[in-house]
């Protein structure tokens, strides 16, 4: 029931909470995007129109244009818990976004988070 819940949140209020997460620590929206763009593939325009008409968040990932194979690299705990251990697809796709601003949150430099 939990899971469905954050699948229902609206995609601009996720958003923005990922986007303050970063600025507390002096990084920027446009960091944030490009982590989402890299992730998702969804271009600048459609994730501008998706913070006039947001999508439910599990649509969000659910519709992505193609999730980008690298995201399988990404390791490590969110919420105390290790993202690739997670059994839920899309609980998942979600929480390696997660762990991605968490990444730029505490300093890592971009082609680190974005696994290049």
């Amino acid at each position: 029931m939990e899971n469905e819940k954050i699948y229902q949140m609206r995609f601009d209020k996720v958003y923005g909470c990922l986007v303050q997460k970063a600025e507390r620590k002096g990084r920027t929206k446009e960091e944030v995007d490009e982590i989402i763009r890299w992730l998702t593939s969804y271009s600048q325009q459609e994730l501008d129109h998706f913070l006039k008409e947001p999508p439910a968040y599990g649509d969000f990932f659910r519709n992505a244009p193609a999730l980008n194979d690298k995201r399988r690299l990404i390791k490590g705990k969110i919420c105390g818990i290790r993202v690739e251990d997670i059994e839920k697809p899309l609980m998942q796709e979600i929480r390696y976004l997660d762990k991605l601003v968490d990444e730029l949150a505490k300093g890592k430099l971009m082609d680190s988070i974005l696994r290049k």
